[in-house]
């Protein structure tokens, strides 16, 4: 009997087997035909573009857009996708809204493209000569949405999101006269040059579409300009918007750091790749921060108290040497596959390890030679990206360049365990493979030769261009050969591809320092903590907390990962007391040299359990100490060019 019910069990399954092969199985429905390429060549008539930023209450930017077209048929308009400096396809299309399309009087009804949701499709009827566009640019309205960009006495308009253009053409083709509404009394920087101004609205000079994209605008109630280079070669002025009038105010010792990061770039770069710079800067509580970097500008958004609480805001003070690097670094010159024809043409970011890490690299040392940083701050900062990325695990399994990738992986988003996972390491571990280089060629030059001569031998070309120059992997090898012969490209590849132990420190510990840890935090250690509002026991219990005690970081094996902690739990009281950070600190101070664990009570998943970390060594801050009897090359390094 068993062998019969088993013999109908496998009748009956291959019966079933051959009966669905005899059903008709789904087949894929065939997709759309892709967008067209961009072309090199010129698109007919100038887009007229009208945006009124006066709607500060619910913080919309209303747009109307009239395109010229040639004639009737199939179009597709794009929304600007991938956006440069942000490396990704992060174009806001979620802050679009209300889009209507009208021609010769008439309604013209749009289609979304089903598979590239940037694009969207019309049939232009005969006789219709232009396109009248109506739509909001519906700007974050809390941080929870995205970046605020627009309070009650600051606003930035980035032009890719009020813009919708044709698709086909190169965007460098595609020409665009821009107008501008403000509130009343309000006064702007931008990259832009006006052409006319009437009452609070301005109309801008022609440009092409890329440009305009490269030249976001900022507007503040509260605003000054400060002249940075008045006998130079171009202008370069320094807007500054605030939340209010007295955050404006620099004493001549702040705005001389200023003045004298353009005189230190020049020094370097031995040139200038704009016709006039403009660092857009805005001092808030309550507009979202930023660092974008623009060919003719910057972006830079930080904290309200940049001049007012000067020694408070260390840890930002690199924001603008970083950004306006980037204008030889980037944006002049940028990696060839991250240079595309238009803003809906996938970038490839592998060459982001020179585009950022060097440019973290410099910002930092810029910092330094303009007097934004004193030498111990820089080295403090040094420091603690040294800690930073000594303590990143996760090179065992992924390599640094593969994190040049994560802009598009992330979108920058959170991740929960960031030491293993990784993160954008590019630029901070990419800036240590350069302390790295410029160290090794000034050991094997005798300090006749630097990555000084690197920058201005790779970046400092065509001076006065702002064409941007791409290169490859072995034009970056070529110009450090010619600084000085090296097997470049195994050093690295070596680098990029390898799952060292620990992070490049060569270039600090030749540069005559090393990476130590004590108990007393840097004041730059104290500004990032600060700044975050965080508590930052990473190199001693392996966590960091918000203000409220929420884990925000979990050190991948270390005592709080042991002891069964993640990120998004709350730690609710200390030692049977309820958490502060004071008392967690104290906890950490009080265990060193004992035997008995630090008790936590936490919640998470809505439950509460007593976690107990075994960590007994105390608090733990990074530091660069000096190696008596080696050369003091990062202090050379450091050190204003006369």
């Amino acid at each position: 009997m068993r062998r019969l019910v088993l013999l109908l069990a496998l009748f009956g399954s291959v019966s079933g087997a051959a009966f669905a092969q005899e059903e008709p199985q789904p087949q894929p429905t065939p997709l759309p035909s892709p967008v067209a390429e961009p072309r090199d060549i010129a698109y007919p008539g100038v887009i007229q573009l009208s945006v009124d930023a006066t709607d500060l209450q619910r913080k919309i930017y209303q747009v109307h857009e009239t395109i010229p077209v040639a004639g009737p048929g199939p179009m597709v308009l794009l929304y600007p996708k991938w956006l440069p400096g942000n490396h990704s396809p992060s174009g806001p299309l979620d802050q679009l809204g209300g889009l209507t399309i009208m021609g010769g009087g008439k309604r013209i009804e749009w289609t979304r493209d089903p598979v590239d949701v940037y694009a969207f499709h019309i049939d232009v009827p005969p006789g219709v000569s232009t396109l009248e566009l109506s739509f909001q640019d519906m700007t974050p309205t809390e941080m929870r949405v995205g970046r605020v960009a627009v309070t009650p006495d600051i606003l930035n308009v980035e032009w890719n999101a009020t813009t919708l253009y044709p698709a086909g053409y190169f965007s460098r083709q595609i020409n665009v006269a821009t107008t501008l509404k403000l509130p009343e009394g309000w006064r702007f920087g931008t990259a832009l040059e006006p052409a006319s101004t009437q009452g609070d609205t301005t109309t801008f000079k022609t440009v092409p579409f890329n440009t305009l994209v490269d030249s976001p605008l900022l507007a503040g109630r509260y605003f000054k300009r400060i002249d940075l280079d008045p006998n130079g070669p171009v202008p370069v002025h320094l807007d500054v918007a605030a939340d209010r009038a007295d955050l404006l105010e620099a004493t001549p010792e702040q705005i001389q750091a200023h003045v004298n990061l353009v005189s230190q770039a020049y020094k370097l770069f031995g040139s200038h790749h704009y016709d006039h710079y403009d660092f857009l800067l805005w001092l808030s509580d309550d507009m979202g921060g930023e660092g974008l970097e623009h060919h003719r500008s910057s972006e830079d958004g930080t904290e309200a108290g940049y001049f007012a609480d000067w020694k408070n805001t260390v840890s930002g003070r690199d924001l603008l040497a970083h950004e306006y690097t980037h204008s030889w670094n980037g944006k002049f010159r940028r990696g060839a596959d991250l240079w595309t024809a238009s803003f809906n043409v996938p970038m490839r970011d592998s060459l982001l390890w020179v585009y950022e890490g060097q440019t973290q690299y410099w910002g930092f040392i810029l910092a330094a030679r303009a007097g934004l940083w004193t030498k111990s701050e820089a080295l403090d900062a040094i420091a603690a990206t040294a800690a930073t990325y000594d303590h990143r695990v996760g090179r065992a399994w992924r390599a640094l360049e593969d994190t040049t990738n994560d802009p598009i992986i992330s979108r920058r988003h959170p991740t929960s365990w960031r030491s293993w996972q990784r993160s954008e390491d590019y630029y901070s571990e990419g800036q240590l493979v350069w302390f790295d280089v410029d160290t090794l060629i000034r050991e094997r030059t005798g300090g006749k030769k630097s990555l000084d001569d690197f920058a201005k031998g790779f970046f400092g070309v065509r001076n006065g261009s702002f064409v941007t120059d791409t290169y490859t992997f072995e034009d970056v090898v070529k110009a450090l050969n010619e600084v000085t012969p090296y097997d470049w490209t195994s050093f690295l590849r070596t680098r990029l591809d390898g799952h060292a132990a620990s992070a490049p420190l060569d270039g600090i510990t030749r540069g005559g320092y090393r990476l130590v840890y004590d108990d007393v935090q840097s004041s730059y250690f104290a500004s990032n903590e600060r700044k975050r509002k965080s508590t930052d026991l990473l190199y001693s219990l392996g966590m960091m907390l918000d203000h409220d005690g929420k884990l925000t970081e979990v050190l991948w094996d270390g005592p709080a990962f042991k002891a069964g902690l993640i990120t998004g739990a709350q730690v609710v009281a200390v030692n049977g007391a309820t958490y502060d950070a004071a008392k967690l600190k104290d906890a950490v101070k009080l265990a060193k040299g004992t035997t008995a664990p630090i008790e936590l009570l936490v919640k998470a998943d809505n439950r509460y359990r007593t976690v107990s970390i075994d960590y007994h060594a105390g608090l733990k801050y990074p530091h660069l100490e000096r190696i008596t009897g080696t050369p003091a090359r990062l202090d050379e390094i450091l050190a204003a060019r006369k």
